[in-house]
């Protein structure tokens, strides 16, 4: 004997959520300049975000700081499992009906992107799509690239950043925009500029333009450790203007190394390549290992 009917609930889907415009009206969201927000509401421009990473369908990605989740609405539209992480209470409500919506493809960890512990949440072969909080932003990508362990747990990084910070991550010896943040960027990893951004698709406007940047590992050198890269670079852009014979004379085994590697003390740190920094490094430890 059959028993009563089962009543049957109709879940919405992504198709049925309003246009993010009429989420932030309803939630009353505004961009908080203390978090440094910038809302994306352009759907075929986030859709184009998304794909930078690459192909998402069934992939996992982990976000930070969607705030009323244009972003997190492109990746889910792509395929991809989110995990998305939110420190914003405002924007829980709003992001709590697209994880309805999206079949149980998106978890929100409700907190700050710094205090999380990425790898156990988001697991190993993760991509990180992000529009940035512009406070943040290079404090986290100087963490995911000073993993000590290598490869890293994620498999790809795509990130929103003010296009001066992505100036200087893809920069070159001898430019302007060469500095620290390219040494570290670059002597494990490969990073592009995908495309940039006009400030008037952000709600509110910046008032600098931005660009996506995309970054994937690459192997690491032998025989260097983070630590030894991180002080060198600390040590030589932090007198950037003066010669290393001087911007490197407080760091233990440094100017010895410079003489090994066949590197004139007179040379100033913009004018370095990643090889070289990688190379006194690597001379550092040797030196303070034998």
């Amino acid at each position: 004997m059959c028993g009563e009917p089962r009543a049957i609930v109709n879940r919405p889907t992504l198709g049925d959520l309003p246009p993010l415009r009429d989420v932030i009206a309803t939630h009353g969201l505004s961009a908080s300049k203390a978090l440094g927000q910038n809302f994306l509401l352009d759907g075929q421009l986030l859709d184009r975000i998304a794909r930078v990473a690459g192909e998402l369908d069934g992939a996992r990605v982990y976000e930070v700081g969607p705030g009323p989740g244009g972003l997190t609405r492109a990746l889910l539209r792509a395929g991809a499992e989110v995990i998305a992480v939110e420190r914003d209470a405002r924007c829980l409500p709003a992001l709590a009906q697209l994880a309805t919506a999206s079949g149980d493809r998106l978890r929100v960890i409700d907190g700050d992107a710094m205090a999380v512990d990425e790898a156990a949440v988001a697991g190993s072969g993760a991509h990180i799509v992000a529009n940035l909080p512009y406070n943040v932003g290079t404090a986290l990508l100087v963490r995911w690239l000073t993993l000590p362990v290598w490869p890293p747990w994620w498999r790809s990084l795509t990130l929103m950043f003010q296009k001066e910070v992505a100036e200087r991550i893809v920069a070159v010896p001898g430019s302007d925009a060469y500095g620290r943040l390219a040494v570290l960027a670059q002597w494990r990893s490969t990073p592009g500029i995908a495309f940039t951004v006009n400030r008037m698709a952000f709600v509110p406007p910046p008032k600098v333009t931005s660009a996506v940047v995309h970054i994937v590992p690459a192997d690491a050198p032998a025989d260097v450790s983070v630590r030894s890269i991180e002080a060198l670079t600390a040590a030589a852009f932090g007198q950037r203007r003066k010669m290393l014979r001087q911007s490197l004379k407080a760091l233990p085994g440094a100017i010895a190394a410079l003489e090994v590697c066949g590197i004139a003390a007179e040379r100033r740190a913009e004018t370095l390549s990643v090889a070289e920094f990688v190379a006194i490094a690597r001379q550092i430890e040797a030196e303070r290992n034998a």
